[in-house]
């Protein structure tokens, strides 16, 4: 285990790195075919008002193509479902469910790099969650450091043992790491600071606009003047400033303008933030994230939880070892609260250092259209990870379940700067 040298590590709460092994340091996306991304899931076709799609996109946020491609249907947004949130900086191909469309109706588009393609209708619309895992092929280029080259099968072993589950930083952002900042302040009923931050504050390598509009916004909240100001892209950001200029002072309204996948997420990567700075203290405080103790929560595959109690460590040690189920950590929530254990008195201390209690998240549930019940993670990931040198480059293959993140695998691997990893 070493401590992580960064910066944007250390305000995420992504504090360690389990391995020991020397980083490749290097760069990721160079260009957006390093980062490949397929989407595991099956689906059974039936009659029904939802066309299922294959959508395959190079260079695209997921909101911004999802509205693109509302746009050129002439529908909203919102009759569009997808199961997950992929990365933009990549060549990804994942599932929609498109309401009450038709295949011809999308054979009509002519999005640049965005291939949609109809495979059938379902009676269901596809939602977060419907997929079984994503497989990712991804090239890492301008390695500083080769040495980990003459150990990759070492590596490779130690890894499929596990490291830690960070939540990774497409969560958070890595040149604007704003997400969970908004989301505090949503949880707080705080709706003028959230939009605030999501507005105003900077980033690094902004261009000249864009740093131009958040700094007006941050200093004057002159929606008009901000609006004005900022570059087209930045078309969430101008949607919340359109319905300020129409309806000064009506930010609930403002945030509400955004796709409801989007709102939720602000608040789940506060979830998020929590649970980062709470692994981090378990390996802080030196609690293994391999063998179980008492007041540990285990997870079942089936997503049973239980809490490890002196009658059931024994038992729960041997069902950990065989893979039976695996130690978690709690994501709080206004159901799912933290107990006596010491990862819940952790969790409770963050809450309590951040002024949030389990009451907001219910509260903002009814506001958002969105349940924050919360829920357990696992606090390892395990994954079949095969490395390849091609070109001094080093190619990396590997499968990972829903929720989990490929940049948690590389950094463990590249251990560099995170802003060379987006």
């Amino acid at each position: 285990m070493i401590q992580s040298p960064w910066d944007i590590d250390k305000e995420l709460g992504l504090l360690y790195y389990l391995t020991s092994y020397p980083g490749t340091g290097g760069t990721l996306k160079k260009e957006p075919e390093d980062f490949e991304v397929v989407e595991d899931a099956s689906h059974t076709y039936t009659k029904g008002p939802y066309l299922i799609c294959s959508l395959k996109k190079r260079n695209w946020d997921q909101h911004r193509a999802v509205k693109a491609i509302a746009s050129g249907l002439g529908i909203s947004h919102q009759r569009i479902g997808f199961a997950g949130t992929k990365d933009k900086r990549a060549v990804t191909t994942q599932y929609i469910s498109i309401y009450k469309k038709t295949e011809e109706d999308i054979s009509k588009l002519a999005i640049p790099d965005i291939i949609l393609t109809g495979l059938g209708t379902k009676q269901h619309p596809i939602k977060l969650g419907d997929l079984q895992g994503n497989t990712f092929s991804i090239r890492i280029r301008n390695n500083s450091d080769t040495s980990l080259y003459s150990s990759l099968e070492k590596f490779q072993e130690f890894i499929s043992e596990g490291v830690p589950n960070y939540v990774g930083y497409q969560r958070f952002g890595v040149m604007r790491p704003v997400t969970h900042l908004i989301g505090f302040e949503i949880l707080k009923g705080d709706f003028q600071e959230a939009v605030r931050i999501m507005i105003g504050k900077p980033g690094s390598c902004m261009e000249e606009h864009e740093q131009e509009g958040r700094a007006c916004y941050m200093d004057t909240e002159d929606a008009a003047q901000c609006l004005h100001l900022l570059p087209p892209r930045l078309s969430l950001e101008r949607s919340v400033l359109h319905h300020l200029v129409s309806n000064p002072v009506d930010y609930p309204g403002a945030i509400l303008q955004l796709p409801r996948t989007l709102r939720s997420m602000y608040v789940s990567a506060v979830q998020s933030w929590i649970f980062n700075n709470a692994l981090s203290k378990r390996i802080r405080d030196g609690h293994s994230l391999f063998e179980p103790e008492i007041g540990d929560r285990l997870i079942w595959p089936d997503g049973r939880t239980d809490k490890i109690t002196p009658a059931t460590i024994h038992a729960a040690k041997v069902q950990v070892k065989r893979g039976k189920c695996a130690l978690a950590l709690l994501l709080p929530g206004g159901t799912h609260v933290p107990g006596d254990g010491s990862d819940d008195v952790n969790i409770q201390n963050l809450l309590e250092e951040q002024d949030i209690t389990p009451k907001m998240f219910e509260n903002i549930s009814s506001v958002l259209g969105t349940t924050f019940a919360g829920s357990f993670r696992p606090m390892l990931m395990k994954t079949d990870l095969a490395c390849e040198v091609i070109d001094d480059d080093l190619l990396a293959r590997f499968s990972l379940p829903p929720g989990h993140y490929a940049t948690t695998i590389l950094r463990e691997m590249m251990k560099t700067d995170p802003r060379k990893m987006v």
